[in-house]
């Protein structure tokens, strides 16, 4: 409770929540007016779908700038040798700062999104288990993007390092994952088929998607193709909480591990 109240007043004095807080209100509410032309009945759908196409374009590279920040001001402040001088390990160290960051970047838009429940009953009408999907697929975004930028202020030794590697990471999943995979496409067999969709969900914005629009019923995968089977083998559901546990503890562990490496900061 410590970490976490300490990592909300380190953030409510910073620029970087707020700014990112409120890009996600602008648009969030921008993307309501636009939608409130649509039916009653079908314009929730599309405006959750609408909404979480338009989030996935900045919501991981906030993530990881302020997860990285975060982690890199502990070094920056000396209060990292501080807290280490008291016999504390850096694993029960980044345990604590992690599950810190995570619910004050978390946290609030949770908090935000259950406040925009109350517009959309204005205008939409409102399917509960539904928008659940939607914040389940959102905020498992964000858990595994924020253990990303703490692994990035891990190991960077420099603001521009955090730069460097947020961009290349956000690079990598919204871009070069995908076009890696459709390389691959030419050579995809009824045998390796799993192989090729375990490394299709590794992306979290792929895993996240797929379950949003199943969830919703956007998709269906009532008739497959024997190839489509094979490559759906589990519910997204299970695509998508087996890559976030995956990456949550890659991430984490990867950090812990490149630190010792780099010895003391």
């Amino acid at each position: 409770m410590h970490y976490i109240w300490k990592e909300w007043k380190e953030n409510i004095r910073g620029k970087g929540l707020w700014l990112s807080f409120g890009i996600v209100i602008l648009v969030s509410a921008i993307i309501l007016y636009k939608s409130t032309i649509l039916s009653f009945d079908q314009g929730f759908y599309i405006l959750l779908l609408t909404l979480f196409d338009s989030m996935i374009y900045f919501i991981p590279i906030l993530c990881l700038f302020l997860g990285a920040f975060s982690i890199f001001q502990e070094k920056e402040q000396k209060t990292l040798v501080m807290l280490l001088t008291r016999k504390e390990s850096y694993s029960s160290f980044l345990l604590k700062k992690s599950l810190a960051i995570q619910a004050v970047l978390v946290g609030p838009i949770f908090i935000w999104f259950l406040i925009y429940i109350l517009p959309i009953k204005f205008y939409f009408q409102l399917d509960g288990k539904h928008y659940a999907v939607f914040l389940t697929s959102l905020l498992t975004l964000m858990l595994v993007f924020n253990q990303f930028g703490i692994l990035i202020g891990s190991l960077s030794r420099s603001r521009m390092q955090i730069v460097g590697y947020a961009i290349v990471t956000w690079f990598y999943f919204f871009f070069l994952h995908d076009f890696i995979m459709l390389a691959l496409l030419p050579y995809i067999t009824y045998e390796n088929v799993k192989l090729f969709s375990i490394a299709y969900f590794f992306n979290p914005l792929q895993a996240s998607r797929v379950f949003l629009e199943t969830g919703l019923e956007v998709y269906s995968f009532g008739h497959m193709s024997k190839l489509l089977k094979s490559f759906m083998w589990v519910k997204p559901g299970f695509f998508l909480i087996g890559n976030a546990v995956l990456l949550l503890l890659f991430s984490f562990l990867l950090a812990v591990a490149l630190h010792r490496k780099e010895g003391s900061d």
